[in-house]
Parts: structure tokens; sequence; C-alpha cells
């Protein structure tokens, strides 16, 4: 498997693909190549780094709308330091946020990928906050395994596990977020043209999370903060494979 990366646009993950299919949707706007720091999110697909939040302000996080060097982003209140390596075909992004002690934050690794209708999801039974249109929680797999055809929704979820794959024919990919002592999740966007309300469009996104949060100001629910030490590391790995070759 092989990754690319565009620093100068945050960061963003560009390609993950095999040597017989691109995993990454992509959507074009050319809005992406101008955005500066607070600008409203721009939809264009890939993978972001969406730091210290999801949903909240600023709009998915401080750390994609800004040029990275490459060991990483500085932002306001952290910098955060990303080395993506590979080992025996399986994707190994090591990273590590720095700010004062006590400082509370959300990331996720926010990957739209590229899937047919047939696409499903396989994870723990374990229980999944679903956020959108109102929250509730409810028990994996809670109708949110299998894709299906366009049916004007749009659902967004927090799975409360450190691991998830995608199964789509014969094509796997597993993704697994390591982080030692602070909460981990897998969020889930599952829009089959039910967002934005003018064209909606299709995008599905499987995203390996610290907190279990889209929002770093939710009270109610688990995020990531920096301990005495003044840094947060974790590890986010990607493995593809054809079915019945692992």
């Amino acid at each position: 498997m092989y990754a690319e990366v565009d620093n100068g646009l945050g960061g963003r993950w560009t390609s993950l693909r095999t040597a017989r299919r691109e995993w990454l949707w992509h959507r074009p706007d050319p809005a992406r190549e101008t955005v500066t720091p607070g600008a409203p999110f721009v939809d264009a697909g890939g993978l972001e780094e969406c730091v210290p939040t999801v949903r909240g302000l600023p709009d998915h996080g401080d750390a994609w709308s800004r040029p990275w060097d490459e060991s990483g982003v500085q932002c306001p209140d952290f910098r955060l330091r990303r080395r993506i390596g590979a080992e025996d075909g399986v994707i190994i992004a090591d990273y590590e946020l720095v700010a004062e002690p006590g400082y509370r934050f959300v990331w996720a690794a926010h990957a739209l990928l590229d899937v047919s209708p047939e696409a499903r999801l396989v994870a723990p039974e374990n229980p999944v906050l679903i956020t959108d249109p109102t929250p509730v929680l409810k028990q994996w797999p809670a109708g949110l395994d299998t894709l299906g055809p366009d049916d004007g929704t749009a659902v967004g979820a927090v799975l409360e596990s450190d691991r998830i794959r995608v199964v789509d024919g014969d094509h796997q990919l597993d993704m697994r977020v390591e982080c030692a002592d602070q909460p981990v999740s897998i969020a889930l966007w599952r829009n089959l043209k039910g967002w934005p309300d003018m064209n909606p469009y299709r995008s599905v996104g499987v995203e390996p999370m610290l907190g279990r949060t889209f929002d770093r100001e939710d009270g109610t629910r688990p995020v990531a903060v920096v301990p005495e030490s003044g840094a947060v590391r974790w590890r986010l790995t990607l493995t593809a494979y054809e079915e019945g070759t692992a």
C-alpha cells in the first residue's frame, strides 16, 4: 500500500492505494486551494487531519487549513507532529500533539472513502452514538454496517472501538488507532445524498479518532486531554489487502 500527502494543503492525504485500487474519494473544489486559517471547511475528499475539533470552531479544526512542514504544523494552541512510514505494505502514521497540560482536543483522521454501495463495515459490537438528527446511544451495528444505494439520508456516528474493517468486494481496509490513556473511537459519516440541503452528494467517512465526540466543547462525552508531560502520542495503522489473502 502507498500513501501520498500534500503538506502545502493542510497535511492532507491525497492518495491511499494498492496496486489494484484507490481507497480515498475525491470531490474537486477549487476553494480548497485557497483556504486560510479559520475558513469554513471545504469538503474535497481525501483524508484531512481534523484537530482540535471536528464540529464547532474552528470548522473541522485548525490544522487542515494551514501549510505544514515536513514534521507537522504549528497552530495557535498546539504543535502537531506526524511521521508516516510503511512496514510490509502497512501504512503507519505516528502523531504527537504538544500543548499546555489540561488542553482538551479531538483528533480525527477524516478519511472519505471511495467505496461501492455494496461495501460493508465490520467492527466489534460496542456502543455507538448516533449524532444526527438527534443523539441516541445504540449498540453496533445499529443499521450502520451497510451502505446501499442513495436514500437521501445523512448520519454521523461515533463507535466506541479502536478498529474497523471496510469490506468492498474482494478488497478490505483495516483501520486502527492506538493511544495510551486517552479515549479512542471510530467516527462515521454516512451521507447517501442527504447533505448538503442544496446539491447533495454521496460521501462516506470512516474516521479513527481520539475522543468520542465530534466537538471538543461537548461536556457529555470523553475527549483527549493533554497530561502533565505536555504531550499526547498516538498511532494510526492502515492495512489493505484482498479478501482471503491476509
